[in-house]
């Protein structure tokens, strides 16, 4: 009887001509793009490109301010989906309309379910190199009119499995504390140049795609830095080797059913949960009015 796969394997490090040779996956890249880059940002998806292929995830940013002085974000507005922003590197403050305030710094999260309507932003953290991305995924009809949730994450409370820090989800063992809204995995995974690593997505995560925010993986093909690169659709396993000291996002997910219904800053199921989300983001907004904060 075969022993069970692991869900990740490290291996010694022979060449790198040999490593890269050797890589292999059983779900081939079918789209790959750098996105739009304005400034400090880089758009790699957004709801009406690349999220009816990738929902739930339904909108992805790279944000490295190449130790650039950087303003940040100012309170702005969402529903019905719930956003991830990870620090991989450097600080950014935050604050929200749940009435947290802070500093979330390398290795740190900040979750966001927005549900029936939030606002929040965030500013420059400490002087030098911020680097990390922001992640939008769609809310099943049960949570999308629901009540916001805020959760602040230090890198301390992130789980670790071998070279993957678990945000969403559950791998090598691990658990995030944040409740996934749907089936989803979200992993930052960090390898040493050389260094070999292999992905088994659960059953029924049929979605999967990687977001390169530093160096560059082989899988076989060559995802580099500011890249996003989408699997065929399936549940085979996929292998990575890292070109140089290398750092990627990875999500993966059982597909999302639901429409994609937009507005400027939300995404729901249906026209008439839009607008319910829309009408309540106006409400807050003239409270943050009304205390002199917009």
């Amino acid at each position: 009887m075969n022993a069970p796969r692991p869900s990740s394997l490290l291996i010694g490090r022979p060449t790198m001509d040999t490593l890269i040779r050797d890589v292999g996956s059983l779900r081939p890249l079918i789209h790959r793009t750098s996105g739009q880059t304005h400034g400090a940002i880089t758009r790699l998806a957004s709801p009406g490109d690349l999220g009816e292929m990738l929902k739930p995830f339904v909108f992805v940013d790279l944000f490295d301010n190449g130790g650039r002085a950087f303003r940040g974000f100012g309170l702005h507005p969402h529903s019905g989906i719930a956003t991830l922003t990870y620090m991989a590197e450097g600080s950014t403050r935050y604050e929200d309309t749940n009435g947290a305030r802070g500093l979330l710094t390398a290795g740190g999260v900040e979750w966001m379910r927005a549900g029936h309507g939030v606002w929040h932003g965030g500013g420059a953290g400490a002087p030098g190199p911020a680097r990390g991305f922001q992640l939008w995924v769609a809310l099943p009809p049960h949570l999308e009119l629901g009540p916001s949730v805020s959760l602040y994450q230090g890198a301390d409370d992130v789980p670790v499995a071998g070279s993957a820090r678990v945000l969403l989800g559950s791998h090598g063992g691990v658990s995030s504390a944040i409740e996934p809204p749907s089936e989803i995995n979200y992993l930052a995974v960090r390898l040493a140049g050389g260094e070999r690593w292999r992905y088994v997505p659960p059953v029924g995560h049929k979605v999967l795609w990687i977001a390169v925010g530093k160096g560059a993986v082989r899988t076989p093909d060559r995802v580099g830095r500011g890249e996003l690169a989408t699997f065929a659709p399936g549940e085979g396993a996929v292998e990575f080797v890292a070109e140089a000291d290398s750092e990627f996002m990875l999500g993966s997910a059982v597909p999302h059913p639901h429409d994609l219904v937009l507005g400027y800053y939300s995404v729901h199921t249906s026209a008439e949960a839009l607008a319910q989300g829309e009408r309540r983001i106006r409400e807050i907004r003239a409270e943050l009015a009304r205390q002199g904060r917009l």
